[in-house]
């Protein structure tokens, strides 16, 4: 499986994503630079990365600006293929701007910045990034983001559970997702979600950033596993 990783101007886990799918992985892996338009050399068994950061300074809102940005039209036209699309804390933030996610992700509700080890709860088996993992497995995951907090209307989110697009839960280390294991005050304690086709993920926590031991952690490393696994058998 090829992975191109997307770096926009202010992106800043972009070597991070690199070393996770490339070192730890051992797949082969490309930086993409935002102002690249062509995205031939990936097929639909592939995967684009929109990694985390701060693209263009976070002005206006998160990922607003990058959503314009040259590749994007490529990103989309991917997507739509059927090509796999992940989108870590920026990325998920580009990827709502985009279209390719429903929803958006607003200021943290207690307006500060938050870099921590949070705990996530799967809630699904039904992805690419969660398919070899068992639906309720707890998971310790950083995140690093000021605006996470996950918002959509009453139909969305009654689409998003009817559909079981809901990726992950922000809980306590017992898998509860009560409001005290909410860090940023995210709807539903909503953590990541996917697309109907299941082929676009956005997710706020960094599973890079704990993707192998020297880290000292490697539940992210996880959902990596779980998308090339899932990605080969589709492939056969």
């Amino acid at each position: 499986m090829k992975f191109g990783v997307v770096v926009f101007p202010g992106s800043n886990c972009d070597d991070d994503m690199m070393n996770a799918l490339g070192t730890v992985m051992q797949q082969e892996t490309v930086k993409l630079w935002h102002k690249d338009r062509d995205l031939s050399g990936f097929d639909t068994s592939d995967c684009i990365v929109l990694p985390g950061g701060f693209s263009y300074g976070d002005y206006l809102r998160a990922g607003a600006i990058a959503r314009f940005s040259p590749i994007m039209k490529a990103v989309v036209e991917f997507a739509n293929a059927g090509g796999y699309v992940w989108g870590v804390c920026n990325g998920f933030q580009i990827l709502c701007e985009a279209g390719l996610l429903p929803g958006v992700l607003l200021r943290n509700a207690n307006q500060k910045f938050i870099s921590k080890n949070i705990f996530l709860k799967v809630q699904t088996n039904n992805s690419p990034i969660t398919a070899t993992i068992h639906p309720e497995k707890v998971l310790k995951i950083p995140i690093a983001h000021a605006e996470g907090r996950y918002f959509a209307d009453e139909d969305v989110l009654t689409e998003l559970q009817a559909n079981d697009q809901i990726l992950f839960r922000y809980c306590d280390e017992n898998g509860k997702a009560v409001v005290e294991a909410n860090p940023n005050g995210a709807t539903l304690n909503i953590a990541g979600i996917c697309n109907r086709a299941r082929n676009v993920f956005g997710m706020m926590p960094h599973p890079e950033r704990a993707s192998e031991l020297a880290l000292g952690n490697t539940d992210g490393k996880l959902l990596f596993e779980s998308l090339l696994q899932t990605a080969r058998v589709t492939a056969v």
